[in-house]
């Protein structure tokens, strides 16, 4: 830990997920999950509750709902995951990174197939003439 680091964290100042990383303790660990649990459950109530209320203009919901899921991520990466800017989480974000990496091309090569499947299937005709 650098010098910086260190007078950061005597003084209190470190990233949300990082409490109590460095003395060890539970009690930091478990209000860091607790503080996590209560951002993840209230974004979760808000985007159930938001297309009831009316407070967003309806063409704009979905990209209010995106937002939200957008922050969830992010509480779900930081309180839980503890993927933070630290030096020592270098890591943690290359294997998230590898890992998105592969459910996109996994994503992206099923759409492929799934687009282009129609064109290599056999017309209805030609099913038909091969059951003869």
């Amino acid at each position: 830990m650098s010098e910086a680091q260190a007078n950061s964290a005597q003084q209190g100042d470190l990233p949300p997920g990082e409490e109590g990383a460095d003395d060890g303790g539970v009690h930091g660990a478990v209000i860091s999950y607790l503080i996590g649990l209560v951002l993840a459950a209230g974004l979760s109530a808000a985007s159930f509750l938001l297309p009831l209320t009316g407070l967003v203009y309806a063409p704009a919901l979905p990209v209010a709902l995106v937002v939200m899921a957008i922050a969830q991520m992010g509480v779900h990466l930081v309180f839980f995951l503890h993927i933070t800017t630290g030096p020592d989480n270098t890591n943690n974000v290359l294997a998230l990174a590898f890992g998105v990496l592969i459910v996109f091309l996994i994503l992206g090569g099923s759409l492929w197939i799934m687009a282009n499947l129609n064109q290599n299937m056999p017309s209805m005709t030609q099913i038909m003439q091969m059951q003869r």
